[in-house]
């Protein structure tokens, strides 16, 4: 191959990588919210498209014309730790949706007026409203000026089940995907395996299946994995406990850990300093975090009040385990080994 050829390819793959990162950060990506990003993806679109599918077994559509390109990220293990809404939220979100089907160009009012049970005289209905709308903007379903105009297109690209809601009775049945039934082994093996990894901030060995361990044990199942891995521009870190997949650009993190500008990050790195001395039950962390707030007056305003230990410390807890750094059993906090990346290290000369 020429010397051209090469820089080519080269760029061709560098360019997929970037595409399938992200992606992975934001499944429903629109030109309006990220024109480059929309562009490349649009440009690289098919071996995107092979890339999720061999891999992962999630498809991607990409609508030049309609400006954006959906990843249909589905999985048997929901997340639950980070819900975008709360119950009433999603209930308001699925009456919006399903009214804008119907009149995608509205007011507010006349919105307002089509839900029912909701109440506008009611601060808690008009915050849930406002969050819906705002989550709704975000993801380019909808514009807002004095009118809503809602793209009914974007709307029904919103939900990622393999089945649709009106025919099943279950969250298990909505997550079912009914490929793997008859699938050979190894097909659902290499998906299950690489969307953990790609997924979850860290896979420890514990929480695999001794199927999805022989897979990754094997010489054929480690290639695929490493080969998957690289070709999306990240590296496969190995320990004794699990399997951790880096992002050294960090295009394909949706949050990141550590985050000095958000009090409840802040509160789980010094929570990490405590669980570095052994295990410790909720109430040690919540008075904790109260010794912090009080030697820090100035810091975390919104916890600077009657329970805001308890707040600050539940955050702190909760992001800790949602980065697979901490787990809380009858009420005892316990460190996870991905915790030893933050160690705080004494510097001798």
């Amino acid at each position: 191959m020429s010397r051209t050829g090469n820089q080519l390819a080269r760029l061709e793959s560098e360019e997929v990588a970037r595409g399938v990162r992200l992606l992975l950060a934001r499944p429903l990506l629109t030109a309006r919210q990220d024109h480059d990003g929309f562009d490349l993806i649009r440009r690289r679109r098919e071996p995107i498209t092979k890339w999720f599918d061999y891999y992962c077994g999630w498809r991607v559509v990409v609508e030049p014309r309609a400006g954006y390109a959906r990843l249909f990220k589905t999985t048997s293990r929901p997340d639950r730790t980070r819900p975008a809404f709360d119950r009433r939220r999603y209930v308001l979100l699925c009456l919006v949706c399903a009214e804008l089907l119907t009149t995608p160009t509205t007011t507010l009012d006349d919105l307002t007026a089509a839900l029912p049970d909701f109440d506008s005289a009611r601060r808690s209905d008009r915050n849930a409203f406002n969050d819906v709308l705002t989550f709704l903007e975000e993801h380019g379903a909808v514009e807002l000026d004095e009118q809503v105009h809602a793209d009914p297109t974007l709307i029904t690209r919103l939900l990622a089940a393999p089945v649709p809601p009106s025919t099943v009775d279950t969250i298990e049945d909505l997550t079912r995907e009914t490929r793997y039934d008859t699938a050979h082994r190894s097909l659902w093996q290499r998906h299950s395996v690489m969307r953990r990894l790609i997924d979850d901030p860290v896979l420890y060995k514990d929480d695999l299946s001794e199927t999805q361990l022989a897979f990754l044990g094997s010489p054929a199942g480690r290639k695929v994995v490493q080969t998957g891995i690289t070709l999306a521009g990240c590296t496969l870190e190995e320990r004794k406990e699990g399997y951790v997949v880096v992002d050294a650009d960090a295009i394909a993190t949706d949050t990141r850990f550590p985050d000095d500008d958000n009090n409840a990050k802040v509160a789980a790195l010094l929570l990490l300093d405590r669980l570095a001395r052994g295990p410790a039950t909720t109430e040690d962390l919540v008075e904790e975090s109260r010794e912090v707030l009080t030697k820090f007056r100035s810091w975390a305003k919104a916890y600077q009040s009657d329970g805001g230990a308890g707040r600050l410390a539940a955050d702190g807890i909760e992001l800790l385990e949602a980065f697979g750094l901490a787990r809380t059993e009858n009420g005892t906090v316990h460190r996870l080994p991905a915790a030893a990346r933050y160690a705080v290290e004494e510097l001798h000369d």
